[in-house]
């Protein structure tokens, strides 16, 4: 395709033509390639620069993913009775100020574990607030039959930014430290803030329910287990995410320790990831049409699976060589991050599909607490693990985890048959 077919396609689509869109996009794209920033920094500062054992980085992803069960029931109420921009760009604030905290106690002398399991809650926090708004606002600017092409858009960025992002934030952790490096995230949320107050579209404001706070989770705890598409999403995703979080709470630890990669070095291996984001991107709609959105899940589930198998048999010197031990985590990071999004993806917009507008806030928030509830289960259990067996071999009992769970997905569910 020549540029001039390219930008003349992009012209012709409906959802680039709108502003807004394009507000909301431009700030996704801030969002997360300060996010890669964040996701390296973060857990480098624990484990290069407070010594953080094991146990300690388990502690340190279980607490960025607790809000999800803490806050994510009553957020969802929060959702369906608010207007959603108005929380993102609190959240947003919120999230922007936790991480200048970082840099600031580092340049005091105050910065602790301690500090960093606060900053992480209120990571999470921020994450379960303004992710769920987003998800929803993304609904009301494109519309139920815009979502896979929304989502395909937003998946081609994030694979840039997975590309790209992994490999600056390396070099800004080598060249300024963990902590200063994560400056340029803030600042990137200070544009984002500033860019999404210029949205004009406004969602009508919800009327407010008659019924109690109590009442309407309940409502939508009931609304999830009685519709089967849910349920059924809702059981996989659980399972994933514990499996998921084990593995991110001593991935930082296996690349480092293990393997004996440098920040740069590791920045550079996690670059192959955005490559398999953009692969799914690229994928995506034409395995959702032909296996429809159901079947594409179970080949992200699949795909996914093989990296967590992949990952804990990488020697350290893969023939005699630390390059190619780099080499070899790449492509296991790149069969993950595509089968993660693969996987991701289109159980967004399937969920979104089956719910009514009345509870798209109370869905979304009841999902992702029945879901990532998991969550601190798998990143705490993990690190306990690896305290006790290795990291090594921690890893390997999440791989364990993760065949059991696409066999059982696959030969004990109809996941795969779902098409809408």
């Amino acid at each position: 395709m020549s540029p001039i077919t390219f930008l003349r396609k992009l012209n012709g689509d409906p959802q680039l033509r709108n502003p807004d869109f394009r507000r909301f996009w431009f700030s996704s794209i801030l969002s997360n390639f300060g996010a890669q920033i964040t996701l390296l920094a973060l857990p480098i500062c624990a484990a290069l620069l407070l010594h953080a054992t094991p146990a300690q980085m388990g502690t340190l992803a279980a607490l960025g993913s607790l809000p999800f069960l803490v806050f994510g029931l009553p957020v969802g109420v929060l959702l369906d009775r608010s207007r959603r921009l108005p929380v993102m760009l609190c959240s947003d604030a919120m999230v922007a100020l936790s991480l200048a905290s970082v840099p600031f106690a580092w340049w005091q002398g105050w910065l602790s574990i301690h500090w960093m399991y606060a900053v992480e809650f209120v990571l999470g926090t921020g994450l379960v607030v303004g992710g769920g708004a987003e998800q929803i606002f993304m609904t009301f600017l494109v519309g139920r039959d815009g979502l896979i092409d929304a989502q395909s858009k937003f998946a081609a960025t994030e694979s840039a930014s997975r590309l790209l992002g992994p490999g600056l934030a390396g070099v800004l952790v080598q060249a300024l430290g963990a902590p200063f490096a994560i400056l340029f995230n803030v600042a990137g949320f200070t544009v984002s803030i500033w860019n999404l107050r210029r949205v004009k579209a406004r969602e009508p404001q919800p009327v407010p329910p008659e019924s109690h706070v109590l009442r309407d989770i309940l409502d939508g705890l009931a609304f999830v287990w009685r519709q089967p598409v849910l349920r059924l999403l809702a059981w996989t995703s659980a399972c994933w995410h514990l499996l998921f979080y084990g593995y991110m709470a001593l991935y930082v630890l296996f690349a480092t320790r293990e393997l004996g990669m440098s920040p740069g070095m590791m920045g550079s291996a996690q670059m192959l990831g955005g490559v398999g984001v953009l692969a799914s991107s690229v994928l995506l709609k034409p395995l959702t049409a032909r296996f429809g959105a159901g079947g594409t899940v179970a080949i992200g589930l699949c795909a996914s699976s093989i990296g967590f198998v992949l990952m804990p048999v990488i020697p350290r010197d893969l023939f005699g060589s630390s390059t190619a031990s780099a080499a070899a985590y790449a492509l296991v990071v790149f069969w993950l991050d595509c089968g993660a999004t693969l996987f991701f993806l289109p159980y967004l917009a399937l969920r979104q599909r089956v719910t009514p507008d009345a509870f798209l806030g109370r869905m979304t928030s009841t999902m992702r607490f029945m879901t990532v509830a998991m969550a601190p289960v798998g990143a705490a259990g993990a690190g306990l693990l690896a305290e006790r067996i290795g990291v090594r071999a921690g890893l390997g009992v999440v791989a364990a985890g993760a065949l059991l769970l696409t066999l059982g997905t696959l030969f004990g569910t109809r996941l795969h048959k779902i098409r809408a």
